[in-house]
C-alpha cells in the first residue's frame, strides 16, 4: 500500500484541514484588525511573510474554522488585476443573507508569477485604499497577502503610503506551530490519511520524526523528510517471513481482557500496536532499546497479541499431565470459533467481529480458580492445546524448534498451513498469572518476543 504524507494545504483531506492547530499570532492580528475597523471602519491589509513550508497557508485559509464569524475567501489571479472581479468574489462571499461579521480575502501563492509585472500588486494595494474611502468602507474586509519574500512584503507595505491607515502590520512574520508540536502534527497528518496506521507501520518511529523535526528549518521541511524515508521504505523490495508469530495470552476476567487487547488493533486481528507498547516504554527503554530492530520484526513477522478466555480452555485442559486425551466436541467448538482459531486459520472477518468480554458465570469462576494453578505448567498446557488444534483440523505440534543462520526459537506451538503466504504460526503462550497480567508485564512480554524474533530474522546480532 502506497503511504500518503500531504505537506501542503492544498493536498490535505478536506475533512482533515478543519482539525489543523489555530496559530495565535494570526489570530491575534486579526482580532486586532476586527476590532480597528469597528471603530473607524474601512478595510485593513497585512502582508504576511513566512517561510516556504512554515504553514502560511494553513494558518490563513482555516481562521474561518477558529473564528466562526469570519469567512475566508482566497482571491482569484482575476481579483488581483480587475477591481470588477474583486468586488465581485466578495459579494458572493456574502451572499443574501447570514453575512459574516469580517471577510478574509487571502492572496496565496501569487508572488512569483505577479513580480515579473511589478505594477500589479502596488496597483492591487492602491485600489484598496479607493475602495477603503468607497465601497468597502462600510464593508469589515481584512485582505491578507501571503509571500515567502522580505523585499516583497516590504514593497507591498509601501504600496499603502497614500492610505498608511489601512496597513496592519509592515514585517509581520508567521512562524507556524512551534517546533516541539511538528512531530505529534507531523503523526497526526500521517494517520488520518493513512486509516489510521501509525509511520511505525512503515518502519519510521517517532524518535525519526523527532530527529527530522529537529533539523529541518520548517515542519513543511520535516514532513518532506518524513515523506522520503516513506518513499525509502515503499521502494524496498520486502521479503515477507514464511512465519507469522502469535502471542496468545490466557484471561480470566474483563480487566485483564482490557491490558491484552489495549496492546493491539483488535478489530484488525489482535495485530500489535507499536504506538501502544511504545507509549509503555520509560525513558531508559526508549534511549537503549534497538527500537528500529524490533519494530521491524513486528511488521516482518506480522505479530499478533490474541487474548483469550481461560473459560475456553478450561474444559479442554484438564489432567495436563496425560499426554493423549479426547477432548469432547462441544468444547473444541468454542476453540474453534475463537478469534485465536480464526487468525490462525486466516478466516478473520472484521466486519463480523465481536469483541471478547467477560462473562460472569460458574463456568468463568470455576475457570479462574483452574487458571491459576496452571500458568506454571506452560509446557503441559501448549501441548495440550497443540491436541486440540489437531481434532480441529489444524497441522499441529508442540515444542518445536525453528532455526535460521542467525538464531534458533522454539515456539509453545507450531502451526503449519501449507499454500499461505507465511505458511508456519509460532504461537508463543503467555501463560502468566492474573494477578502478573499487567501492562508492564505485557510490555516486557512483548519486547522478549520482539527481540528473541529480531534475533531470528538476523536483524539483531545475538547478545
Amino acid at each position: 500500500m502506497l503511504a500518503r504524507l500531504p505537506s501542503r494545504y492544498e493536498d490535505l483531506d478536506p475533512a482533515f484541514r478543519g482539525r489543523l492547530r489555530p496559530n495565535r499570532q494570526l489570530l491575534a492580528q486579526v482580532q486586532r484588525a476586527h476590532a480597528s475597523m469597528q471603530i473607524t471602519g474601512g478595510i485593513r491589509f497585512l502582508p504576511i511573510f513566512g517561510r516556504s513550508g512554515s504553514g502560511k497557508s494553513s494558518a490563513a485559509r482555516e481562521l474561518a474554522t477558529h473564528l466562526p464569524e469570519c469567512k475566508v475567501v482566497e482571491l482569484s489571479r482575476s481579483a488581483i488585476a480587475s477591481e470588477a472581479a474583486l468586488l465581485e468574489e466578495l459579494r458572493a462571499v456574502d451572499g443574501y443573507r447570514n453575512q459574516a461579521q469580517l471577510i478574509i480575502a487571502v492572496v496565496d501563492q501569487f508572488e512569483e508569477r505577479v513580480a515579473e509585472k511589478t505594477a500589479i500588486p502596488s496597483q492591487f494595494v492602491e485600489r484598496l485604499s479607493l475602495l477603503d474611502r468607497g465601497e468597502l468602507r462600510q464593508r469589515p474586509v481584512l485582505f491578507l497577502w501571503l509571500t515567502t519574500s522580505r523585499e516583497f512584503q516590504a514593497d507591498l507595505a509601501a504600496a499603502t503610503s497614500r492610505n498608511e491607515r489601512i496597513l496592519l502590520s509592515g514585517d509581520f512574520e508567521l512562524s507556524g506551530p512551534a517546533r516541539g508540536e511538528w512531530p505529534e502534527i507531523v503523526e497526526e497528518t500521517f494517520a488520518f490519511h493513512n486509516k489510521n496506521q501509525p509511520l511505525a507501520d512503515f518502519e519510521v518511529l517517532s524518535s525519526d520524526v523527532e530527529d527530522f523535526s529537529d533539523k529541518s528549518p520548517t515542519i513543511g521541511a520535516a514532513i518532506e523528510k518524513v515523506a522520503e524515508e516513506l518513499a525509502s521504505y515503499t521502494t524496498k523490495l520486502h521479503d515477507i517471513s514464511r512465519y507469522q508469530v502469535v502471542m496468545l495470552w490466557p484471561v480470566t476476567d474483563g480487566l485483564r481482557i482490557t491490558r491484552v487487547a489495549g496492546f493491539t488493533n483488535a478489530r484488525d486481528g489482535y495485530k500489535l500496536d507499536w504506538n501502544a507498547f511504545y507509549r509503555e516504554l520509560n525513558e531508559d527503554d526508549r534511549q537503549s532499546l534497538p527500537l528500529s530492530e524490533l519494530n521491524r520484526a513486528r511488521l516482518y513477522f506480522d505479530v499478533r497479541l490474541v487474548p483469550i478466555a481461560a473459560a475456553d480452555l478450561h474444559p479442554l485442559c484438564k489432567d495436563l499431565d496425560k499426554a493423549d486425551v479426547t477432548p469432547s466436541r462441544s468444547y473444541l467448538d468454542r476453540l474453534e470459533n475463537s478469534h485465536f482459531a480464526s487468525i490462525i486459520s486466516e478466516h478473520w472477518d472484521p466486519s463480523t467481529f465481536s469483541p471478547l468480554r467477560e462473562r460472569e458465570s460458574a463456568r468463568a469462576r470455576n475457570a479462574r480458580e483452574w487458571y491459576e494453578g496452571v500458568t506454571t505448567m506452560p509446557t503441559q498446557l501448549g501441548r495440550r492445546i497443540a491436541l486440540c488444534l489437531k481434532a480441529i483440523g489444524f497441522d499441529a505440534e508442540h515444542e518445536q524448534e525453528i532455526k535460521t543462520p542467525h538464531s534458533k526459537v522454539r515456539a509453545d506451538v507450531l502451526v503449519q498451513r501449507p499454500g499461505a503466504q507465511q505458511d508456519s504460526v509460532i504461537v508463543e503462550l503467555k501463560a502468566y498469572s492474573t494477578e502478573n497480567t499487567r501492562p508492564s508485564s505485557i510490555k516486557d512480554a512483548i519486547r522478549t518476543t520482539l527481540k528473541r524474533h529480531a534475533q531470528l530474522a538476523g536483524f539483531l546480532g545475538r547478545q
